[in-house]
């Protein structure tokens, strides 16, 4: 239910994001324009946060919209700056005309498109009825990107969260229903892409304390642990497949279509990476810990809940491959003075389930590997969206990638 690590509130940045001045370019829900109205500033700089762009467009306009998508961005990436979106609305408006020219686009996800949404909040009211639930007020939406769309709907029985996904990450909804009974969100129904979810009380956990980050730690290692052997099982579901191999291809692709970006230096020494990540890989394996389920976005704010009550969220990039790749999100979501701690707590989870198996090593040589496969998942993202939505993810791989080199050059030789 939360926004992802990149741009989440609650999640350390390198300077404070200015703030957000939305405007909306409107369109019926037959996709016909009525023209854009002026900008306004929005209460939360990042761009897929859309429910205080509603609110703000209710305020001063006293009209109703659903926002489909990002249409262009004055800054080269979030958060921040000037910023487009194309809604819909059911109103009659007079608005001065958009001058742009607005085309379909393969990669669009259906929930961006005219109607879209409507379609998604038709199934999940039918979902409702179905169960003898009724809805108490209007469908709130939350958020909306190429990552997902997310909605809140107060019932007569509690709040329920409708989350679509893109096609390219809806494996989600599979992942979530094979783990039924584990630290996941319920289910009440899926369809495809939907996801149909009672609310998870208490709050996403950025700024957790160390006592919680144990906690999730914990958790994670034992579901993980319960998974080994399923390897198989759990890429039938569609997780992607983060084993050796696979892993050291998409490292060394996202280096190749990235290097443009990288000054001589950093090439050289991911030049280098890449060469070693063969013998790199191997001797992370001789470590003693096996390939398994791996959430992938692994940090606070993907956990809800409080102590003694977690659910992890956002299973969209769950693969398969070596568990201590998790790290990345979760020491790069952390204060530094817990990562030490956080470390040490992750190899005794690791040494309970694999009794002689070596964690702190496997964590020393998966450090550099685990940061460059997010620099592999941004790429996929900006493979799989509509280069409108591309200035969200635009400088990832190559941000990643840096972080990769400054690693690698810090560590003794292999």
């Amino acid at each position: 239910m939360d926004l992802t690590p990149a741009e989440a509130p609650g999640t350390p940045t390198l300077a404070e994001p200015g703030p957000r001045f939305a405007r909306v370019v409107l369109t019926t829900q037959a996709g016909k324009i009525f023209g854009v109205l002026p900008p306004l500033e929005i209460a939360t700089p990042w761009w897929q946060d859309v429910e205080p762009l509603v609110a703000a467009i209710r305020q001063r306009d006293g009209i109703e919209i659903t926002v489909l998508r990002l249409l262009e961005a004055a800054l080269p990436r979030a958060p921040g700056g000037e910023v487009t979106y194309l809604a819909e609305t059911a109103s009659k408006v007079e608005a001065p005309p958009f001058e742009g020219i607005l085309s379909d686009h393969p990669l669009r996800a259906a929930y961006a498109k005219p109607g879209g949404p409507a379609a998604d909040l038709a199934w999940a009211r039918s979902v409702l009825t179905r169960e003898g639930i009724a809805l108490s007020a209007p469908p709130v939406q939350i958020r909306t990107w190429n990552l997902s769309s997310l909605w809140r709907m107060e019932t007569d029985r509690g709040a329920v969260w409708l989350k679509v996904l893109p096609a390219f990450l809806a494996r989600e909804a599979a992942i979530v229903a094979h783990l039924t009974g584990e630290r996941v969100p319920r289910l009440l129904a899926t369809e495809g892409p939907r996801m149909l979810m009672p609310e998870i009380p208490d709050r996403d956990l950025y700024g957790a304390d160390t006592a919680e980050l144990l906690e999730m730690v914990s958790l994670l290692v034992d579901l993980q642990a319960r998974r080994l052997g399923h390897e198989t099982e759990l890429l039938d579901l569609g997780l992607v497949d983060w084993r050796s191999r696979a892993l050291i291809a998409a490292v060394t692709s996202v280096i190749q279509r990235t290097a443009s970006q990288l000054d001589a230096g950093e090439r050289a020494v991911l030049a280098v990476f890449a060469g070693e990540l063969p013998n790199r890989m191997a001797r992370a394996e001789a470590c003693g810990i096996p390939e398994t389920l791996m959430h992938s976005d692994f940090h606070p704010g993907n956990v809800r809940g409080s102590k003694g009550a977690m659910t992890f969220l956002d299973w969209g990039e769950a693969g398969v491959g070596h568990p201590l790749l998790d790290q990345a999100a979760m020491f790069g979501s952390i204060a530094a003075d817990q990562v030490e701690t956080v470390r040490a707590h992750w190899s005794e989870c690791w040494r309970s389930v694999m009794p002689g198996c070596d964690p702190l090593a496997a964590f020393a040589l998966l450090a550099p590997v685990a940061v460059a496969r997010q620099a592999a998942i941004y790429q996929t993202f900006l493979d799989n969206i509509e280069p409108s939505e591309h200035p969200y993810h635009r400088g990832d791989p190559a941000d990643r990638l840096r972080r990769v080199a400054s690693l690698a050059r810090e560590e003794p030789p292999l």
